[in-house]
């Protein structure tokens, strides 16, 4: 079975959503300051959302450690 990604654009909120579940969560900061994970109450990685989309240099890529299954 195919798997579907929600992803959400805010252009006025300057980020971007990206969710693998509609499951109930909560936002954890990352090793990035531009991106947190949404996971569930055991850790599960449920999404996750990049902050400030619009002051990322253009040329280079948002890195950040993600564990998901």
């Amino acid at each position: 079975m195919a798997k579907k990604l929600k992803i959400w654009y805010d252009k006025e909120g300057d980020y971007i959503e990206v969710l693998f579940s509609d499951a109930p969560g909560y936002m954890r900061e990352t090793d990035n300051a531009h991106v947190m994970e949404r996971i569930d109450n055991s850790g599960t990685v449920l999404g996750y959302s990049i902050l400030g989309i619009s002051q990322i240099k253009k040329d280079c890529p948002v890195l950040a450690e993600l564990e998901y299954a």
